[in-house]
């Protein structure tokens, strides 16, 4: 059994939808960051950065905060969703690594600036909608030679991604409102994972509701 400590964020749906892919048992606790729980000594004492999502393995007695080691563990506890070696295995990290440290930031960063920032500061907004553009447009020139992003097998590196392509495009409908429709191959993707059991469960992970992420 795991349990899994999360919230409605894209990075919160990431180990939830990895583990419905992945059947695992698990328990999903709730850390409401509008409330600042995740500063509550309980949480810090499982993910001493105060940032979820995080996990407890109650089978193997790992606890592990940062989502993307997060799905690196899933996936080599089960052996599935990762390459086991080679080249394919390393480009599936390399994918995974480019939402870590590209995608999350830059998308998290026009969120803020265009949606919640007490002053509209045009400068970061389009510093931020630039580069998001520009990982748009490398995400669909990827999926336009590979039917995932990782390889040709759907694997944790799609996982990772598409929670955060979902939620910068709803939550800046007016500055990214053209970016499935200019973007067919990542329309693809997007439509094939939205019908995912897992991915409808995962990006619902909390909510009582059980429609789709798109």
């Amino acid at each position: 059994m795991i349990d899994l400590y999360t919230w409605k964020t894209p990075n919160g749906r990431k180990p939830a939808i990895a583990l419905e892919e992945l059947q695992l048992d698990y328990v999903a606790h709730p850390v409401d960051i509008g409330r600042d729980e995740q500063f509550l000594p309980g949480f810090v004492a499982i993910s001493p950065n105060s940032k979820i999502p995080a996990i407890v393995d109650r089978d193997t007695g790992v606890t592990l905060f940062e989502s993307g080691a997060i799905l690196q563990y899933l996936a080599e506890k089960t052996g599935q969703l990762l390459p086991t070696g080679g080249a394919p295995r390393y480009t599936t990290l390399q994918w995974l690594h480019w939402q870590i440290g590209g995608v999350g930031p830059m998308f998290g960063q026009l969120g803020f600036f265009a949606n919640r920032a007490a002053e509209r500061i045009p400068l970061a907004v389009n510093r931020y909608l630039t580069e998001s553009r520009r990982l748009l447009d490398v995400l669909e020139q990827r999926l336009a030679h590979s039917k995932y992003v990782g390889s040709d097998d759907y694997s944790i590196a799609d996982i990772a991604i598409y929670p955060w392509v979902v939620a910068v495009m709803a939550g800046n409908p007016t500055l990214l409102g053209d970016a499935r429709a200019s973007r067919p191959s990542m329309d693809r993707w997007m439509s094939e994972l939205a019908q995912r059991p897992a991915v409808i469960k995962g990006m619902n992970v909390l909510q009582d509701d059980a429609s789709a992420g798109t």
